[in-house]
Protein backbone atom coordinates (compact mmCIF):
# COMPACT_ATOMS: atom_id res chain seq x y z
CA UNK A 1 0.00 0.00 0.00
CA UNK A 2 1.50 3.77 -1.08
CA UNK A 3 0.08 6.52 1.59
CA UNK A 4 1.06 10.52 0.69
CA UNK A 5 -0.63 13.23 3.19
CA UNK A 6 -1.23 16.42 2.00
CA UNK A 7 -3.13 19.18 3.74
CA UNK A 8 -4.50 16.81 6.54
CA UNK A 9 -5.52 14.32 3.88
CA UNK A 10 -4.38 11.09 3.89
CA UNK A 11 -4.65 9.02 -0.14
CA UNK A 12 -3.75 4.97 -0.06
CA UNK A 13 -3.96 3.11 -2.94
CA UNK A 14 -4.03 -0.32 -3.75
CA UNK A 15 -3.84 -2.20 -7.19
CA UNK A 16 -4.40 -5.31 -8.35
CA UNK A 17 -4.62 -7.30 -11.51
CA UNK A 18 -7.90 -8.45 -13.51
CA UNK A 19 -7.05 -11.31 -15.51
CA UNK A 20 -10.91 -12.06 -16.31
CA UNK A 21 -11.08 -8.75 -17.48
CA UNK A 22 -8.46 -8.33 -19.48
CA UNK A 23 -6.93 -9.83 -22.59
CA UNK A 24 -2.99 -10.35 -22.60
CA UNK A 25 -2.91 -11.76 -26.63
CA UNK A 26 -4.84 -8.61 -27.38
CA UNK A 27 -2.69 -6.18 -25.50
CA UNK A 28 -5.34 -5.30 -22.98
CA UNK A 29 -4.16 -5.14 -19.49
CA UNK A 30 -7.10 -4.18 -16.89
CA UNK A 31 -6.09 -2.66 -13.70
CA UNK A 32 -8.12 -1.80 -10.18
CA UNK A 33 -7.20 0.43 -7.94
CA UNK A 34 -8.72 0.99 -4.31
CA UNK A 35 -8.22 4.12 -2.93
CA UNK A 36 -8.88 5.35 0.80
CA UNK A 37 -8.83 9.11 1.32
CA UNK A 38 -8.84 9.93 5.30
CA UNK A 39 -9.29 13.03 6.88
CA UNK A 40 -7.33 14.04 9.55
CA UNK A 41 -8.29 17.28 9.98
CA UNK A 42 -10.21 19.12 12.45
CA UNK A 43 -13.02 19.66 10.13
CA UNK A 44 -14.61 18.40 7.13
CA UNK A 45 -13.86 18.22 3.30
CA UNK A 46 -15.58 17.57 0.02
CA UNK A 47 -13.61 16.06 -2.72
CA UNK A 48 -14.67 18.00 -5.77
CA UNK A 49 -12.65 17.01 -8.54
CA UNK A 50 -10.04 14.70 -9.98
CA UNK A 51 -6.74 15.01 -12.21
CA UNK A 52 -5.02 11.82 -13.34
CA UNK A 53 -1.93 10.86 -15.39
CA UNK A 54 -1.81 7.59 -16.89
CA UNK A 55 1.00 6.58 -18.41
CA UNK A 56 1.47 3.29 -20.52
CA UNK A 57 5.28 1.27 -20.67
CA UNK A 58 5.01 2.21 -24.45
CA UNK A 59 5.31 5.66 -23.47
CA UNK A 60 1.75 6.13 -24.21
CA UNK A 61 0.50 8.91 -21.66
CA UNK A 62 -3.13 10.22 -21.00
CA UNK A 63 -4.95 12.81 -19.10
CA UNK A 64 -7.86 12.47 -17.35
CA UNK A 65 -10.19 15.01 -15.39
CA UNK A 66 -13.47 15.21 -14.35
CA UNK A 67 -15.38 16.12 -11.57
CA UNK A 68 -15.69 13.90 -7.93
CA UNK A 69 -15.04 10.15 -8.15
CA UNK A 70 -17.04 7.10 -9.30
CA UNK A 71 -20.26 9.58 -9.58
CA UNK A 72 -19.86 11.24 -6.37
CA UNK A 73 -18.34 14.53 -4.46
CA UNK A 74 -18.25 12.66 -1.10
CA UNK A 75 -18.34 14.83 2.20
CA UNK A 76 -15.15 13.23 4.46
CA UNK A 77 -16.15 14.39 7.90
CA UNK A 78 -12.99 14.89 10.24
CA UNK A 79 -11.70 11.65 11.40
CA UNK A 80 -13.64 9.79 8.52
CA UNK A 81 -12.62 7.75 5.91
CA UNK A 82 -13.83 7.26 2.24
CA UNK A 83 -13.05 4.35 0.04
CA UNK A 84 -13.87 3.81 -3.42
CA UNK A 85 -13.11 1.44 -6.60
CA UNK A 86 -11.86 1.95 -10.09
CA UNK A 87 -10.05 0.74 -12.67
CA UNK A 88 -7.60 1.20 -15.57
CA UNK A 89 -6.50 -0.33 -19.10
CA UNK A 90 -3.30 -0.36 -20.13
CA UNK A 91 -1.69 -1.18 -23.90
CA UNK A 92 1.05 -2.88 -21.76
CA UNK A 93 1.77 -4.81 -18.71
CA UNK A 94 3.04 -2.41 -16.73
CA UNK A 95 2.12 1.39 -16.04
CA UNK A 96 2.17 4.58 -13.82
CA UNK A 97 -0.61 6.63 -12.50
CA UNK A 98 -0.65 9.61 -10.22
CA UNK A 99 -2.03 13.06 -10.08
CA UNK A 100 -4.44 14.91 -7.44
CA UNK A 101 -8.10 15.48 -6.07
CA UNK A 102 -9.18 19.41 -5.19
CA UNK A 103 -10.82 19.20 -1.94
CA UNK A 104 -12.75 22.01 -0.54
CA UNK A 105 -12.99 22.86 3.84
CA UNK A 106 -16.48 22.86 4.50
CA UNK A 107 -16.30 25.93 6.62
CA UNK A 108 -15.18 28.33 4.70
CA UNK A 109 -15.02 26.63 0.96
CA UNK A 110 -11.42 27.16 0.47
CA UNK A 111 -10.19 24.59 -1.91
CA UNK A 112 -6.73 22.66 -2.14
CA UNK A 113 -4.95 20.53 -3.61
CA UNK A 114 -4.69 17.00 -2.17
CA UNK A 115 -1.76 14.49 -3.97
CA UNK A 116 -2.26 11.31 -4.82
CA UNK A 117 0.74 9.34 -4.50
CA UNK A 118 1.98 7.68 -7.70
CA UNK A 119 1.63 3.96 -8.15
CA UNK A 120 2.20 1.49 -10.33
CA UNK A 121 0.30 -1.17 -12.38
CA UNK A 122 2.38 -4.77 -12.71
CA UNK A 123 1.55 -7.64 -14.21
CA UNK A 124 1.93 -10.24 -11.45
CA UNK A 125 4.18 -12.47 -14.17
CA UNK A 126 6.64 -9.39 -14.26
CA UNK A 127 7.64 -9.16 -10.55
CA UNK A 128 9.61 -12.57 -10.56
Amino acid sequence: MIKQVTHGVEISVQTRFLPAESSIRHGHYFFMYEITIENKNEYSVQLLSRHWHIYDSNGEYREVKGEGVIGEQPVIESGQKYTYRSGCNLATEIGRMEGSYTMQRIFDEKQFSAQIPAFHFVLPAKLN
